[in-house]
């Protein structure tokens, strides 16, 4: 008991290292990923998928309520194992969602002994730290979201390539596993930075000779460990490989164009914050040395992963993540030697804005559970028609432990290098931890599709018999697969028009109408707080 008073009163030491360093990250990646349903979105998509997998014993080839769907397998395989090893203690969806926590974890671990090689071991600890702290890493993080895996694959990738002059064996062994695992998890456009980047390697590293055979047993580790499925799907099944096939190349088929550059570069101010600013001012402050290994090479995978981006993917959220991993490497540097007056601007911006938002989080859990401020309980209704806030004893006791934390964070962390950048870190994971402990039901209620999966079930015969479907998006038809056990043919083709039933999707009443005279409606409604969009249930 007196250690444990003298570590409270001493508080964290800096920079984190050992199990103080993985606790603070642990926290990171395990905020979030319990106590929801699978949310509209990616999460319902995949973790639909995942669910076909786990309860059809089909692991051979992902599919959706019954469809091909055409990804690669390894985030699926991987949620689908997690499912079944701790179905015991969670609900399928959250045993599932632990796949994302484990290759967020390993995208931290790859990152530390990235910053540990560029930049040495007091510098380390910064690396998973800024990348946890990117605004728009934290909400994909909680999500089932297969891009995870070319995130842990970037971070492993580079932190293999910074060891190939100093350990030309283990750079082999993991460059070849962040090749398979980007191939298997994100597919063939994320892989192609991997392969862009080895060339630098190669000619950065002190024996060229020793790191060309380093690559090669690295590039021949990833074609032996990725090669089995594709040649098994050819194989057993060569319509779903060769549909894959084109769904894999389509990307790479599209021109470059400079109003895809532009959008991702507008998207990144706030995504990537702070490690853009970060990543900027190390670019300036060390512009003499661009040439040297530790900015070279996560420079240039930087501007690699940004020129794919721009011709492969649509821009948006998720394909952005890819470009989190060398940001946060360049940044490592910049956040350790901030000027004093811009680390303590950022510090007490970190202190401010956390402090602000958990008191927030704690007034509409007020409003949300015991009706005050009246005005607050109010507009919390009228958002979510039907919501009732119940008190949570474990969600408030969180939320306690969480504040506690957070007040002994800003009094016990000392001057250092570091203060500024663990109170980003750790203010933006308590305040998101709090959040899910606190309020999260009013999110879960209106994020759903299980109202709306389980009303349409109730509906349906006990044997279900034959269900069409008109306009669902890949998102309902993942959440109806898992909440209800539904998969329904779409309605234009010949199975679907042979049906006796039939659930539309729309946000007009034009949309709703029957196909025919001869449908009766039986159901109609929405998820809560949904306003535009409604779905109709039909019995020829």
């Amino acid at each position: 008991m007196p250690e444990q008073l003298s570590l409270i009163r001493r508080g964290i030491r800096l920079p984190p290292a050992g199990w103080a360093l993985a606790g603070m990250l642990a926290f990171y990646v395990l905020a979030g990923l319990f106590g929801r349903d699978p949310w509209k979105g990616e999460d319902a998509i995949h973790i639909g998928t995942a669910w076909q997998m786990l309860s059809t014993g089909d692991w051979l080839a992902p599919s959706l309520a019954g469809r091909p769907f055409h990804e690669p397998p390894l985030f699926y395989w991987s949620a689908a194992l997690t499912g079944l090893l701790f179905d015991w203690a969670l609900p399928a969806h959250e045993a599932m969602r632990l796949a994302s926590g484990i290759w967020i974890a390993l995208a931290l671990t790859g990152l530390y002994y990235a910053g540990r090689e560029l930049y040495g071991t007091d510098s380390a600890a910064a690396s998973p730290l800024l990348l946890a702290g990117c605004v728009g890493l934290l909400f994909h993080a909680h999500d089932a979201q297969p891009m995870l895996i070319a995130l842990a694959a970037y971070a492993g990738g580079l932190g293999a390539l910074a060891t190939i002059g100093r350990k030309p064996r283990l750079t082999g062994i993991f460059y070849g596993l962040a090749l398979a695992a980007c191939l298997l998890g994100a597919g063939i456009a994320p892989t192609l930075p991997l392969l862009a980047i080895a060339p630098l390697a190669w000619w950065l590293s002190p024996d060229r000779r020793k790191a060309a055979h380093t690559l090669l047993i690295g590039l021949g580790i990833g074609i032996v460990l990725a090669l089995p499925w594709p040649l098994a799907l050819s194989l057993l099944q060569p319509a779903r490989f060769n549909a894959w096939l084109v769904a894999e190349l389509a990307p790479l088929k599209t021109p470059l164009t400079a109003l895809g550059l532009g959008k991702y570069l507008a998207l990144l101010p706030w995504f990537a914050f702070p490690v853009l600013p970060l990543a900027a001012w190390t670019l300036w402050s060390r512009r003499k040395d661009w040439q040297t290994q530790s900015l070279l090479l996560p420079l240039s995978f930087l501007l690699i992963t940004l020129l794919l981006l721009v011709w492969a993917y649509r821009p948006n959220a998720i394909s952005s993540l890819l470009l989190l991993p060398s940001l946060a490497l360049l940044a490592t540097p910049g956040a350790l030697s901030l000027r004093r007056g811009a680390a303590n601007a950022f510090d007490w911006f970190a202190l401010s804005l956390f402090s602000f938002l958990a008191l927030l989080v704690w007034v509409a859990w007020a409003g949300m559970t015991m009706g005050v401020p009246q005005t607050l309980a109010d507009r919390i209704v009228k958002l979510r028609p039907g919501f009732s806030g119940e008190l949570d004893l474990i969600g408030l006791l969180v939320g306690l432990a969480a504040s506690l934390w957070w007040i002994w964070l800003m009094l016990r962390v000392p001057r250092s290098p570091y203060r500024s950048l663990v109170h980003w870190t750790m203010g933006f994971t308590t305040w998101w931890l709090m959040t899910t402990a606190l309020i999260l039901p009013w999110f879960d209620y209106g994020k759903s599709y299980r109202p709306v999966a389980e009303a349409i079930a109730a509906k349906l015969p006990r044997d279900k018999r034959c269900l069409a479907e008109r306009n669902l998006n890949s998102t309902q038809l993942g959440s109806f697969s898992y909440f209800a056990d539904l998969a329904p043919v779409n309605h234009s083709t010949k199975a679907g028009k042979a049906c006796d039933w039939l659930i539309v999707a729309a946000y007009s009443e034009d949309q709703l109408a029957p196909p025919g005279p001869e449908w009766t409606s039986v159901w109609q409604g929405n998820r809560p707080g949904e306003r535009r969009e409604r779905f109709r249930l039909y019995r020829r």
